[in-house]
């Protein structure tokens, strides 16, 4: 009979068809029908942030710590550190975080680099943008920007030049305002003193200052000023980037009163050959113990750029450190800045004659 044959021709061709499905289901698909696999970028790793420890106060700085965030998008975790600067960092040893440390006066940073919280570094761009004398020769630390210890003069006075020598002239007697010997801004100036005409003749210097004071050395810097409206003296050495604060307060202010009512004159060293007015410094430098070594040598590259040197000269009214910087309108005012060629390294090597001096004239008794 044919149907049986039929029947199990059917089931042969039933089992092959189903044998040829299942190889089927079970081969590789073919290469040009695989989904392509989606492409993995590898992260990018964020810029690491740069910690800054400053005894300067934030509101001065921020403005500059923000620009350089916003160029470079490197952010700086600041630490404001109004005293002690040495002692914590001496605490916390290996385990500080600090990358950079940015101080005001040369004194204080050499203290820190001598106290071994430094390290040196080598950036081609902050040798040429400052000059020899205001950085370290070794790297360990960097001049920012400067402050130029200048005589605030009564407006109408008929005086138009000044050496620091002139302080002790009897024509002075009873005239004279200042801020305390002590204070790191004087001890400086008179280091500086020191340094140029030697420790005798600044002693007796000393004396004729102190005996032409028209009140005891105390107050601030813009106290000068005040006195001098008030009537109590007529000269005072003071630094000159309170004068662009107090010109730029609010008119009709108090602060505004006491610029108006005088005058800036840079005095030179009579007793220097080449004469030139004496700064001071903030400045910074790199961390002993920076976990950022890259990132702090950034900062501090960035602070010397035309940009921030531009920031400095207008929002504090400190005197650039880079050649060239367009100053604020009332720091230009005052005229050329010939700065004391001394290197500043110099000058803090006779601080500590400077204060002994200061208290051996009785200065601020």
């Amino acid at each position: 009979m044919h149907i049986p044959v039929l029947s199990h021709r059917l089931r042969l061709a039933a089992g092959a068809a189903a044998a040829l499905l299942l190889a089927a289901c079970s081969s590789p698909a073919p290469e040009q029908a695989a989904a392509p696999a989606s492409k993995v970028e590898p992260a990018v790793p964020k810029a690491a942030a740069v910690t800054l420890y400053t005894t300067r106060e934030p509101g001065l700085i921020q403005p500059l710590l923000d620009a350089f965030s916003r160029e470079t998008g490197v952010a700086v975790d600041t630490v404001f550190v109004r005293d002690g600067l040495p002692e914590r960092l001496r605490a916390e040893g290996e385990r500080s975080p600090a990358d950079v440390l940015m101080t005001v006066d040369t004194g204080n940073l050499l203290d820190l680099v001598e106290n071994g919280h430094t390290q040196a570094i080598e950036s081609a761009a902050l040798d040429a943008a400052i000059p020899a004398g205001l950085r370290d020769a070794n790297g360990h630390w960097y001049a920012l920007s400067l402050r130029d210890r200048v005589l605030y003069a009564d407006k109408d006075l008929a005086l138009e030049s000044f050496a620091y020598e002139d302080l002790a002239k009897p024509e002075w007697k009873g005239r004279v305002c200042i801020r305390a010997g002590q204070h790191p801004y004087n001890t400086s100036l008179f280091a500086a003193m020191v340094a140029h005409a030697g420790e005798a003749a600044t002693e007796e210097w000393l004396r004729g200052v102190k005996a032409n004071l028209a009140r005891a050395a105390a107050g601030g810097d813009r106290e000068v000023a005040r006195d001098i409206l008030g009537g109590i003296c007529d000269i005072g050495i003071a630094n000159a980037y309170y004068v662009g604060r107090m010109k730029h307060s609010e008119e009709g202010s108090e602060q505004r009163a006491w610029g108006d009512a005088i005058k800036v004159i840079r005095p030179v060293f009579a007793s220097a050959a080449d004469g030139g007015t004496h700064v001071n410094i903030s400045g910074a430098a790199v961390a002993r113990h920076a976990k950022n070594r890259a990132g702090a040598v950034r900062l501090l590259e960035y602070l010397v750029s035309d940009a921030a040197q531009s920031l400095y000269a207008q929002a504090n009214y400190e005197y650039p450190v880079k050649p060239g910087v367009a100053l604020d309108p009332v720091v230009a005012s005052f005229g050329e800045l010939k700065i004391d060629p001394l290197p500043l390294a110099e000058v803090v090597r006779y601080r500590k004659r400077a204060s002994e001096l200061v208290d051996r004239v009785g200065f601020d008794q």
